[in-house]
């Protein structure tokens, strides 16, 4: 899967659970970025990332997570 694959699998899974599209997700993005993107969402964005792509985050990857870019590499890694 490519990198554009998995950017559009995120998207989906960002306006799954913020039931808004009005943002544009790239490497740089960060919560600060999308409008309701808390922490409590946050939980749940990565909930759904991990079933969509049925993988699991280990603890450390989420720690290191600071951007997009970051989520995307950690998932390419995993995949």
């Amino acid at each position: 899967m490519d990198k554009a694959e998995i950017l559009s699998k995120v998207k989906e899974a960002f306006v799954s659970v913020l039931e808004h599209d009005n943002f544009e997700l790239s490497d740089e993005t960060t919560a600060n970025d999308v409008d309701g993107w808390e922490s409590i969402t946050h939980m749940m964005i990565i909930n759904e990332v991990e079933k969509v792509f049925s993988i699991k985050f280990k603890l450390m990857d989420l720690m290191n997570m600071d951007n997009v870019g970051d989520l995307i590499k950690t998932i390419q890694s995993e995949l």
